[in-house]
């Protein structure tokens, strides 16, 4: 069963940064697309960013220019680097394959941005 692990998350005030990262237990370069979903409260999950095996990525519009999507695959590492974080960004956020069949959710990691 492959496993998820993210971790990172944290309380930062508005316009600070995070690095997330997602700990997978199989080779992602075999994974078509990586992505980090994220849940706000009262809202549904959402694709916020994502990678494919070649390199490319994709972010949705109310994060562009500040988050960074990257992998590892030598440690099978999936990261998100969040920058100039607004509260609006607070959510759980997930990590799981994008654009493909979805492996088990993992427990997320809370990123709260409050002053």
């Amino acid at each position: 069963q492959v496993q998820l692990v993210e971790s990172g998350g944290g309380l930062v005030q508005p316009g600070g940064s995070l690095r997330l990262s997602c700990a997978t237990s199989r080779s992602i370069w075999s994974i078509v697309a990586m992505g980090w979903y994220r849940q706000a409260p009262g809202k549904q999950r959402e694709l916020v960013a994502s990678i494919t095996s070649g390199g490319t990525t994709n972010y949705v519009d109310s994060v562009k220019g500040r988050f960074t999507i990257s992998r590892d695959n030598a440690k099978n590492t999936v990261y998100l680097q969040m920058t100039s974080l607004k509260p609006e960004d607070t959510a759980v956020y997930y990590c799981n394959a994008a654009g493909g069949v979805l492996f088990k959710w993992g427990q997320g990691t809370q990123v709260t941005v409050s002053s």
